[in-house]
């Protein structure tokens, strides 16, 4: 069966301080390069063709941590593209999340946060970023486990959400309540007619 893994990045510095990062360029914690080591630990035994990332260097180096523990890592091709970066927060960026709680109260925070069509002042909201995502998906990772190769993803909270919701068929009710954790692999097979079948969070021995 063809396979589909995703990995949210390790735990990034802003993730430590609480504050919302959105496109900013912010690396790895100690803790986070674990998790991705971690991370790749768990996918050694499979057999991986492809690997894709975004622009934004907690999710490649995430994704390079992961590769390096892989035994073909050589014969992998990577793909960093725009697309599979993480929402954008607009004027929220760099802001602790719970000052920005006090300045503009927690309900009009946890709107930005978790509703599916709200976006911050200049941001995204989750349904902006399931609208760049899913085409890139569509027209440059799809027709890949089409031909039968395995895919790795290593993005981001919510444009790995985003994916989850196109994967899963899920409601905009009921992506906004999933949380996906930092550093573990999430697994997807495919029936003969490419609907996708959720295989677990860990795979291999770990299942």
């Amino acid at each position: 069966m063809t396979k589909l893994f995703l990995v949210r990045h390790g735990q990034s510095q802003w993730n430590l301080e609480n504050r919302f990062t959105g496109w900013k360029n912010v690396d790895l914690t100690e803790q986070g390069k674990q998790e991705a080591k971690n991370a790749g630990l768990v996918l050694k035994s499979e057999k991986i063709d492809v690997a894709f990332t975004s622009q934004l260097i907690r999710a490649q180096h995430t994704l390079e941590i992961i590769l390096n523990q892989l035994p073909n890592k050589e014969g992998i091709s990577v793909t960093s593209h725009q697309a599979l970066n993480e929402r954008a927060y607009g004027d929220l960026e760099g802001l602790n999340k719970a000052e920005t709680a006090e300045k503009y109260g927690k309900e009009q925070v946890h709107l930005w946060r978790r509703s599916f069509d709200v976006p911050p002042s200049n941001g995204e909201s989750l349904k902006d970023t399931y609208h760049r995502v899913i085409p890139y998906f569509e027209t440059a990772i799809k027709p890949l486990l089409q031909q039968g190769k395995n895919v790795l993803i290593a993005a981001h909270g919510n444009s790995l959400r985003a994916l989850i919701m196109y994967l899963e068929n899920l409601s905009p009710e009921e992506i906004i309540k999933r949380e996906i954790a930092t550093g573990e692999p999430i697994v997807y097979g495919f029936d003969k007619k490419f609907n996708a079948i959720k295989i677990g969070k860990t795979i291999g021995n770990h299942l």
